[in-house]
């Protein structure tokens, strides 16, 4: 009797449980955002963006507002979803299942909403059968029965176990509350959802002085900075919008906020001042070798902000044609190059990430291959895509992996950092056992960095018909001047074949010119005397009497470029108005 008793109330548990489930109510979303069966995406997030920051915990401390919130990100989760929606349209469930098989559910005052295992929840199966879901924001937990059984298999019970399963584990040698049920599995797994595949949630982190000098500023890495005071607008709606793109793209771009009221010696060192409204930047590496920041003014949407944001990644690979691609030899400064061949039309998003991480530390390229058959691959033993391969200090060419595989972004960019780091290393080796190889004297070292300033007493020496082509670096200040001499010390070492013998008036010689004191001089090559100019190059070939120059950003791997230009005749020279001559 005891036995059947016991039965009775196991029996009668279950099937209050099952009847309590079935009688709860799922939340409209519609209803919860407050917009029409019909009403059109960009409706959709409009309201979700008026909502979420109403509600929002740190905006709205009133009772109820953390469910609140919940079921708005919820219901915009079902909503901005095509696939779900649809599905929720036609079966009330966004996973296309009208059964209790197709999601978790959540119980808030009286109320069951769907959750789908999505990005924001967390399980935990422990081994006594119970399963623990954590969703969302808040402290709200829900469970679930998990007593094994076959759902929706042949016997199976239409409510996901298998009630024969339920007494024999009870009942069959172990206590309730035991370990030895047979549908536990006795582990655990977090952030994941319903397809058991891996899923995040990006950290926005709160921003400092110290924590932007350490690890933002010039550090190679994208940043969504979110500049705010607590009074300000709109700072919800764009953290939200924030943290699904930063959940897109991570790995690539990080997120952060920073409150000018507490930080305001960084806002201002920023050049950013906060109004009514907060203000929302990507701190990129896009344009320049050095991060700035630039200011976002589009939608307040996510796929808006992906696309900014996509945009500002760092382009520091150049894009070649593998057909024609050769490692350019002598570049400078002598830094390991790498290749990344894949089947994308654009450098792909993970190389470009990773291309600001190592900028100035390694050259980048890459291509759009579709024939692994091509001689170069062939030679290296290309046989899957995406495949790296690449060049040491010392002129080897190798690969360094194909058929790269990568779930993800994150995952990507991990695997390509890993490859890179591991032949840096190898090319520090290599440049340390070349530096102990060879040792020049220090009175050679000194010639070798020496570029004279030009002078009337030096001038024929420099630049006279003795020599073929004399570059000349033209400055305005000293700062300008550092810069060129430091050039010009570089081209002269590694990318020509002749150095500079200046004594010997060898056919290319280097030199520095005081701009503002030589103005007459310069007047030969130009109306203006290029009084304006701060720093450029003139290429002047004596016997010829003609010349080119170079006025753009001269920075070391420009002035190379223009050097080895005007030296393979590229370059097409002007005539000078008179000769030049110092005085």
């Amino acid at each position: 009797m005891g036995v059947h008793l016991r039965y009775l109330l196991v029996a009668s548990l279950v099937l209050c449980s099952i009847a309590v489930v079935a009688a709860a109510k799922t939340v409209d979303p519609y209803k919860v955002l407050g917009v029409d069966k019909k009403a059109s995406q960009r409706d959709i997030q409009k309201a979700f963006h008026k909502l979420s920051l109403k509600y929002h915990p740190d905006k709205n401390k009133g009772k109820g507002a953390q469910e609140k919130f919940e079921e708005i990100n919820n219901a915009y989760e079902i909503l901005s979803d095509e696939e779900k929606r649809k599905n929720y349209d036609l079966y009330g469930d966004e996973k296309g299942d009208p059964g209790f098989g197709g999601g978790n559910f959540g119980n808030h005052e009286g109320y069951t909403y769907f959750t789908g295992g999505g990005p924001k929840t967390s399980y935990f199966t422990s081994g006594d059968g119970w399963q623990t879901m954590g969703g969302g924001q808040g402290n709200t937990k829900s469970f679930s029965f998990s007593f094994g059984g076959n759902p929706g298999g042949s016997g199976g019970s239409p409510f996901g176990f298998d009630l024969g399963d339920v007494f024999s584990n009870f009942f069959g040698g172990g206590s309730m509350g035991g370990s030895q049920h047979g549908g536990s599995t006795g582990s655990a797994r977090a952030n994941t959802g319903a397809s058991g595949q891996y899923s995040s949630t990006v950290r926005i982190h709160d921003v400092t002085t110290q924590v932007f000098n350490k690890e933002i500023a010039d550090q190679g890495i994208t940043w969504l900075l979110l500049f705010y005071t607590p009074q300000s607008k709109d700072q919800f709606v764009l953290e939200s919008v924030m943290q699904d793109v930063a959940n897109s793209l991570d790995g690539a771009v990080r997120a952060g906020k920073i409150n000018c009221d507490k930080e305001k010696a960084l806002c201002k060192k920023a050049g950013v001042s906060i109004g009514k409204s907060a203000r929302l930047f990507i701190y990129s590496y896009a344009t320049a070798e050095k991060g700035s920041l630039h200011e976002y003014s589009g939608e307040h949407d996510a796929k808006s902000l992906k696309t900014f944001s996509q945009e500002h990644l760092p382009r520091f690979s150049k894009r070649v044609d593998i057909s024609q691609f050769s490692f350019p030899s002598n570049v400078l400064p002598n830094l390991p190059q790498v290749l990344l061949l894949s089947t994308k039309k654009d450098t792909p998003v993970m190389w470009r990430a990773v291309s600001g991480m190592f900028r100035n530390r390694l050259l980048f390229y890459d291509a759009e291959v579709h024939d692994v058959s091509l001689p170069l691959l062939k030679r290296l033993g290309v046989k899957n895509l995406p495949a790296l391969i690449a060049q040491t200090v010392d002129g080897d060419m190798l690969l360094l992996k194909d058929g790269i595989s990568v779930k993800d972004l994150r995952s990507g960019i991990r695997e390509l950092k890993t490859l890179l780091d591991s032949f840096e290393k190898k090319n520090k080796k290599l440049a340390s056992n070349q530096a102990k190889n060879k040792k020049p004297s220090k009175t050679s070292q000194q010639e070798e960095k020496k570029v004279p300033l030009l002078t009337a007493s030096n001038f024929e020496e420099i630049c006279g018909e003795k020599t073929s082509v004399c570059i000349i670096g033209v400055f305005g200040s000293n700062k300008a001047k550092g810069q060129l001499e430091a050039i010009l010390s570089e081209i002269s070492k590694k990318t020509l074949i002749r150095g500079p013998n200046y004594n010997t008036g060898n056919a290319i010689s280097y030199s520095l010119l005081d701009g503002k004191k030589q103005s007459s001089f310069l007047s030969s090559f130009g109306e203006s005397g290029f009084k304006s100019s701060d720093k450029l190059l003139i290429a002047y070939k004596p016997r010829r009497g003609r010349f080119a120059i170079y006025k753009d950003e001269v920075t070391l791997e420009e002035a190379e470029i223009f050097v080895g230009s005007v030296l393979n005749g590229d370059v097409q020279l002007t005539g000078t108005k008179q000769k030049p001559v110092l005085r």
